[in-house]
């Protein structure tokens, strides 16, 4: 029987170019060269969702992630520079983020930290929840651009955090380009010093250190591939620190988000038909042939019932009865909606991130433990004042609104009557009565609104600005319009006339002639500044802990899909060890060779390199006293891919050297524990490439046993693994032929057979029970002592015979 269970098989319709399998479950995610994600099952192969390419996204995957508990999906997109997390249930974009280079590896790590200082972070955590009312859901017009804040889920933040325990997502690319995201959104660290492109990358899971593949490219010599670890020293000894201000400005980010979401949905909420009676009074002013004034005429109207020949013609034809009513009833709707956005989430949502950053801002302060990681008290108090100045204007929106929504209600009114009494149409009685009060109000909004201004012309087209709501939705660096008036503000005067309060800091700055949107965009620029210091500061002690050149890349290979070439890294969590999997073809295309260095880039590893011998016959161990058949004893083969299964097991995808149709492809697990003791020590002499000094480098056998698997009927390339899962997926030369496959089938196939065995031998043994209840049953009436014997007698019986089955089962 094979050795490995195939479980599935496929013939794709596009080459594939990345595949990662999930964490833990058994899903595999597939990027191809049409800029398609696929996510199968293992079951045969199965596929789950695909995702499109579309313009927010991109048209060119570059990578693959998984979140450590396997619920989000990261991909980088080359054309459109942003990384992309997806929701690996429903295939719905949950964020994205650009950066400044195409990403070309990624890598996303969970902490592995058993001491019990962050489980106080839940608890502060749970502190928010219960000071903070929960955010409410964006519209649902508008949800569909970013499902963060989805009407689906209402812990929206708390969903994309997952855990407490720190998670990173390492992002590598070209020109020595390599980011740090805590949980997959808050950038805590820039790297510099790196040369060339990363092709691979490992952050180590006690945070200690970090290892990347490089390729560095010369215009005369074939690319180099580098070996480079970097010291993290700062993230492991600021753990708990690092932990609490990444939620901290991970809630910030996503709440700058939730704000930007809200003030669009505010801005769809603005019509352009709420322009119309300024583009119509401009039309009116340029078209009238008579000097008076456009206050002047609708003044005449309002206190003599008299219209002229101009503005009948104005209102009768061109605003119309029934266009007026639509307007009223566009700018009621309109407004109302703005209204309650800007209660319901914009105040809500400002509040959220006062609370936030103040708490960081109490982080920042106790020096001792954040000063480290670069929080600056005065740039975060900047940012609060910031926010405290976006939160009065969106106070003073309001006020606007009201008195919009006043204004416009009389005028609309009082137009509607006198315009039916232009048309001599009937005028419902509850509209004819208009009092005192109600005139003036009107007087005062014409006075006010009607005026024709020509400088306003000269900067906007138009003489008239009726409508004052939409001036703060602007995206625009030029002054309101009309700013409100601040006259008889019985405040402001007061903070004016004080010495103490003029330029006091407790006072947040009102920018009384800006829009919201402007000051939002100095909120933004605040508190992106507390953003990126600490990712500067981090990044800034990251420093190389060593470099070792490994070998140079043959120009043949330079159209194969880079994620899938060697070198290939892998974490051993236990032992804190970082291991390097690579093989140098030209020089030893028989060996394949192990680099491993310690987390701790201060702790020496003793034995760092080896190179495992691969012309070992297959079925046998180099260790065996019992030669090999003849046939195999002269086998020998290369590694065309080699993926760490588990820390003591290698993956591995052999060609065999003596077939000269190139077809014979061999999929095998390497046990490495005893070739990994050996005790030659290799010198290095780091001015040389390792393919320079191979001579010098410990050479082990291995043990195969029958953990290998011919592949028939496809050319093996490449292959992924799982080993938490036990699965793998084999890949083919022409990149669109898959296979999948359960690694311990055997195991399993064992262990339900002991599980059968043991449910056969206890409904033997319900049987016997039975049969001795019956017997005591029917010997109730007469001897107790023999009908106790009889079934003394029937039980001894029974369990021999149980036994002997047993027996007869293991042997």
């Amino acid at each position: 029987m094979p050795a490995f269970h195939q479980v599935g098989e496929k013939q794709l319709p596009n080459p594939i170019l990345y595949m990662a399998w999930s964490p833990n479950r058994d899903l595999i995610a597939l990027a191809n060269t049409s800029g398609e994600l696929l996510l199968h099952r293992l079951a045969n192969f199965q596929r789950v969702w695909s995702l499109l390419p579309n313009e927010n996204t991109g048209k060119e995957i570059t990578s693959l992630a998984w979140r450590p508990d396997g619920k989000v999906l990261a991909f980088s997109v080359g054309d459109t520079k942003q990384v992309v997390l997806c929701d690996a249930e429903k295939a719905e974009i949950l964020h994205l983020f650009p950066v400044e280079y195409p990403a070309s590896c990624m890598h996303w790590m969970e902490v592995q930290d058993d001491s019990s200082t962050l489980s106080s972070f839940s608890e502060s955590e749970d502190e928010s929840s219960r000071f903070l009312p929960k955010l409410p859901s964006l519209p649902k017009s508008y949800s569909t651009t970013s499902k963060i804040f989805s009407e689906e889920k209402s812990d929206e933040v708390t969903n994309l955090l997952g855990e407490v325990r720190l998670n990173i997502l390492v992002v590598g690319g070209p020109s020595g380009f390599v980011e740090l995201y805590a949980y997959g959104l808050y950038k805590i660290a820039t790297l510099s010093g790196i040369s060339g492109t990363c092709r691979s990358l490992g952050l180590s899971s006690d945070l200690k250190s970090l290892s990347v593949i490089t390729e560095i490219r010369s215009t005369e010599d074939n690319p180099e591939i580098h070996y480079i670890q970097l010291d993290t020293g700062l993230l492991s000894s600021c753990l708990p620190e690092l932990t609490k201000m990444a939620r901290k400005f991970t809630h910030i980010s996503t709440l700058l988000q939730y704000l930007r979401l809200s003030l669009t949905c505010m801005c769809e909420a603005w019509e352009d038909i709420l322009m119309q009676m300024d583009l119509r009074l401009t039309k009116f002013v340029q078209e009238k042939n008579t000097s008076t004034q456009v206050q002047d005429e609708f003044l005449e109207l309002l206190l003599w019932g008299h219209a002229s020949p101009e503005l009948q013609a104005l209102l009768m034809n061109q605003l119309t009865v029934k266009g007026l009513k639509m307007l009223g009833q566009s700018i009621d709707s309109s407004y109302s909606s703005i209204q309650k956005l800007v209660i319901s989430h914009l105040q809500s949502g400002s509040e959220a991130l006062l609370y936030h950053l103040s708490e960081v801002k109490g982080m920042a302060l106790w020096k001792e433990k954040f000063q480290p990681l670069g929080l600056d008290p005065a740039a975060i108090e900047d940012a609060i004042v910031a926010v405290g100045s976006f939160t009065l204007k969106a106070s003073e929106l309001l006020q606007v609104i009201d008195k919009s929504m006043k204004n416009f209600k009389a005028f609309f009114r009082w137009l509607y009557v006198a315009m039916l009494r232009m048309s001599e149409d009937h005028v419902p009685p509850e509209l004819n009565k208009m009092t005192q009060k109600d005139l003036a109000f009107v007087a005062d909004f014409l006075s006010e609104h009607f005026s024709a201004n020509e400088e306003l012309f000269d900067r906007k087209g138009k003489y008239f600005n009726v409508e004052r709501v939409g001036q703060y939705l602007k995206d625009e660096d030029e002054d309101l319009v009309s700013p409100p008036s601040m006259e008889g503000n019985q405040w402001v005067t007061f903070v004016k006339q004080s010495t103490y309060l003029k330029d006091s800091p407790l006072l947040f700055p009102t920018y009384p002639k800006k829009s919201l949107h402007f000051v939002k965009r100095m909120m933004e620029g605040s508190i992106d500044l507390c953003l990126q210091k600490p990712a500067e500061v981090i990044g800034h002690s990251v420093k190389q802990a060593v470099c070792l050149p490994l070998y140079t890349v043959p120009e043949s290979s330079e159209n194969r899909p880079r994620l899938f070439e060697l070198p290939s890294l892998w974490n051993d969590k236990k032992a804190c060890m970082h291991y390097v999997v690579f093989c140098m073809p030209e020089i030893s295309p028989s060996k394949i060779c192990i680099l491993r260095r310690a987390t701790d880039p201060n702790r020496s590893v003793p034995n760092g390199l080896v190179a495992l011998n691969l012309n070992t016959p297959l079925n046998s161990s180099i260790d065996d006293e019992t030669p090999a058949p003849a046939a195999s004893a002269d086998s020998s083969y290369s590694c065309l891919d080699a993926r760490f299964y588990d820390d003591e097991t290698l993956t591995v995808v052999l060609r065999s050297l003596e077939d000269d149709e190139n077809k014979m492809r061999v999929l095998a697990q390497l046990h490495l524990h005893s070739a990994l003791s050996w005790e030659e020590e290799f010198t290095w002499d780091l001015t040389l490439r390792l393919e320079q000094q191979t001579e010098g480098i410990p050479v082990q056998g291995l043990t195969w046993g029958n953990q290998s698997r011919e592949m028939d009927n496809i050319k093996a390339q490449f292959v992924a693994v799982n080993g938490i899962r036990k699965v793998a997926c084999v890949l083919s030369a022409n990149l669109r032929h898959v296979r999948v496959f359960e690694m311990d089938a055997e195991e399993e196939e064992e262990e339900e057979e002991r599980v059968d065995e043991s449910q056969e031998m206890s409904s033997d043994q319900d049987r016997l029970e039975d049969t001795m209840t019956n017997q005591s049953d029917a010997g109730e009436g007469g001897d107790g002592v023999r009908g106790a014997e009889e079934a003394q007698v029937a039980g001894q019986g029974s369990r021999d015979i149980l036994d002997e089955t047993a027996g007869s089962d293991t042997l």
